[in-house]
């Protein structure tokens, strides 16, 4: 079952193990398990938290999720379509496919103070991505919008092998803490909007990019314009975030 919607299933035990105590490395309260699956690691979840909630698209999966654990929340439908502050303060943790990682993570990191942590398992690349740093190929919108909410880590590889089947590409653990709220402007969504802005076009400069949304002769007054948005520091960001207050 779940080979139609494309899962690779991680079924190595070590690192299952590894995934676990990154999320709970002291008990926790609540964990809410982004696609269960055949509850490989829900299980594990299960020895480390007080109660875990599970979401998983596949109903038939759900349904035997249920039926192994009665006493897991098991929600079938789509992780998108669910409201993540529902169930309070959480550890959020997942194997997430490729085509969803980025709209999954900006919806978990959303629920700012409700957040406790974050353990995904991703495609390497877009682990790259979400923990990359300035002026390197992998930096991009990804990065500033993930490392602006929080701070970033990849935590280890996962080789092909330990998935059934085994994917075409490596994959790894990503991890995000969430920065404090007071940290972050208060319109984070309006922010995010703004970094979007400025990698609309990658290899055109900020004033390119900019001039879409800002008065040409504000942005002339600003230092950096000739600069491209993977040049620029969470600070920089910021900075020029707080001086146009689009």
């Amino acid at each position: 079952m779940g080979q139609r919607l494309g899962q690779h299933f991680l079924r190595n035990s070590g690192y299952l193990e590894k995934i676990a105590e990154a999320a709970c490395p002291s008990r926790a309260k609540l964990v809410v398990e982004i696609g269960a699956g055949r509850g490989a690691l829900t299980r594990r979840l299960l020895c480390r938290a007080d109660r875990v909630v599970a979401i998983e698209l596949d109903g038939v999966l759900a349904d035997r999720l249920q039926r192994e654990f009665p006493d897991l929340a098991v929600i079938a439908g789509d992780v998108l379509a669910q409201d993540l502050t529902q169930w309070g303060r959480c550890v959020v943790v997942g194997n997430l496919p490729y085509y969803i990682t980025s709209p999954v993570v900006a919806k978990v990191l959303a629920i700012g103070g409700l957040l406790e942590r974050a353990v995904f398992l991703v495609q390497r690349e877009v682990a790259q991505r979400i923990a990359a740093r300035p002026r390197s190929r992998a930096y991009g919108y990804l990065s500033v919008a993930s490392q602006l909410l929080a701070e970033t880590r990849v935590l280890f590889k996962v080789p092909p092998g330990a998935f059934s089947p085994p994917p075409n590409v490596e994959s790894a653990v990503v991890s995000l803490v969430p920065r404090p709220l007071e940290d972050l402007p208060e319109d984070r969504a309006a922010l995010l909007r703004f970094v979007g802005q400025c990698f609309r076009h990658k290899r055109k400069t900020l004033r390119n990019n900019l001039s879409e949304v800002a008065n040409a002769s504000v942005l002339a007054d600003l230092p950096g314009m000739g600069r491209r948005a993977e040049e620029l520091t969470l600070a920089e960001f910021l900075e020029l975030w707080n001086r146009l207050s689009l």
